[in-house]
């Protein structure tokens, strides 16, 4: 399959591109800055620069090519404080790439047969004793109006273009993202829990999502809203019990919730309050996780030997 990559130059893409390019795919993998993919060929462009994406623009022109799109822009959520500006990026970045991507695919001659479009658990808000599946409603704060106009954006497409809505949890890989954050303070014996530790932390690790992802392309009973995300989500304290317990190091001394809001402002949220999210629809669609408990991830995640 003809598969143009958007947004996969990160955490996520440099495994699932790799994955992809085994399976027998023609990537082309977009990105703004000069960097060599795992494979298939580079079309190094802004995706927030809308004149790319104009009928005789160069990223109009490769959705066009394209047989399927995966689609996972979108600035980092929680590394920066959540002013004025960077709400309008991350806004930028997520829904109106989408809808300049969803605007191009209904534009082509011949649309792509599928679009694998990101989103995340904040859909559905944060709660410290509910637990969400699929069809769970969308919550009310900023992140969940976010994910909800991102999946809006990615399915105004023809219906000849399946689209499948990736709410992905917290990706764990060793190189990156939480995980990655993390692994240097726990290795030193001075990790533990942030805030009260009893906020929920959905997760999956990469080498499953990146496996939903290929499975998603390919398999037509896939689509609609899928959860990203391991089917035994833990506590933020359960979660640096577990990891100390990996490294074998103490996971005693706990970040206090000020701290993190002093750097993060509003961002600090997406740490300090989380939510429990179940793949229902993954489980009864048949996948198979690779990494189902925590335990095994974490143990994968930091093994010397390669995965």
């Amino acid at each position: 399959m003809r598969l143009l990559l958007l947004g996969c130059t990160g955490l996520v893409g440099r495994a699932l591109v790799p994955l992809l390019a085994e399976a027998g795919h023609d990537l082309v993998v977009v990105s703004r800055r000069a960097v060599a993919p795992a494979a298939g060929r580079l079309l190094q462009l802004d995706v927030l620069d809308p004149t790319v994406w104009t009928g005789d623009g160069p990223l109009a022109a490769a959705v066009a090519a394209a047989e399927g799109v995966v689609n996972l822009t979108g600035e980092p959520i929680a590394e920066k404080r959540w002013t004025p500006a960077h709400r309008a990026l991350l806004r930028a970045s997520r829904v109106e790439v989408t809808q300049h991507l969803a605007a191009a695919i209904t534009a082509a001659p011949v649309p792509p047969q599928v679009l694998v479009s990101g989103s995340a658990v904040g859909y559905y808000g944060t709660s410290a004793d509910g637990c969400f599946d699929e069809d769970s409603p969308c919550g009310d704060d900023f992140l969940a109006g976010l994910c909800r106009d991102w999946e809006t954006a990615a399915q105004a497409v023809p219906p000849t273009c399946r689209v499948v809505r990736l709410r992905t949890g917290i990706v764990l890989a060793p190189e990156g993202g939480a995980l990655g954050r993390m692994l240097p303070i726990f290795r030193t014996g001075l990790g533990g829990p942030v805030g009260d530790g009893r906020q929920w932390m959905s997760w999956i690790d990469r080498s499953d999502l990146c496996a939903v992802i290929a499975e998603a392309l390919t398999n037509p009973a896939w689509d609609g809203a899928l959860n990203g995300t391991a089917p035994n989500p833990v506590t933020m304290a359960a979660f640096c019990a577990t990891l100390g317990r990996v490294l074998a190091r103490p996971s005693l001394l706990p970040v206090p919730a000020p701290v993190l809001q002093l750097l993060l402002g509003d961002g600090a949220r997406v740490v300090l309050e989380g939510q429990r999210v179940l793949p229902r629809r993954l489980q009864a669609l048949g996948f198979r996780f690779r990494y189902p408990e925590l335990s095994a991830a974490l143990a994968a995640a930091t093994s010397p030997e390669p995965r």
